[in-house]
């Protein structure tokens, strides 16, 4: 949707939302959605999936089962659940944004993600970025990923709690 100032064309404004799954991302994009409502702004729902997660789970399952030998069919196993899990999310998220009559899109890639993150937030135009206070372990230390990018994004950056 294209919306015309003083006979000129300006984008509609976007706002990039993080998800990684967890209870506390869903409450941000949720936030994002009615923040985006009310200004007409565009949702992008965007994922980094990380092998190096499915290869130490599947590691932390290695060790603590003593089953090495089934190691790769494990990590394969947790990084197809990594993929449904998001896939999932994306189709709630939507179908929730349609009945709130928001403009939207979902983006999975597949990298590192704080990375990943950096790249999209500030090369993506976005007028706001949103994530959730804390990911998917709960994890309230120094590594957590909204520490690691706060003083990084271009844009302003919203953590939702």
């Amino acid at each position: 949707m294209m919306i015309a100032v003083s006979g000129a064309v300006q984008e509609q404004t976007k706002i990039l939302v993080l998800l990684d799954g967890s209870t506390w991302s869903h409450k941000g994009a949720l936030h994002a959605v009615q923040v985006a409502r009310k200004s007409g702004s565009k949702v992008i729902f965007f994922s980094v999936l990380d092998r190096n997660e499915a290869r130490a789970q599947a590691f932390t399952f290695c060790t603590q089962s003593d089953m090495c030998h089934l190691v790769k069919e494990h990590e394969e196993r947790i990084w197809r659940d990594m993929k449904r899990s998001i896939t999932g999310e994306y189709q709630d998220l939507i179908t929730h944004a349609v009945k709130e009559n928001v403009d939207c899109e979902s983006r999975t890639v597949e990298r590192e993600i704080r990375e990943e993150v950096l790249r999209e937030a500030n090369t993506g135009g976005y007028a706001l970025v949103v994530m959730g206070a804390y990911g998917k372990g709960g994890k309230t230390h120094a590594g957590m990923l909204s520490e690691q990018i706060a003083g990084l994004v271009d844009p302003p950056l919203l953590i939702v709690r």
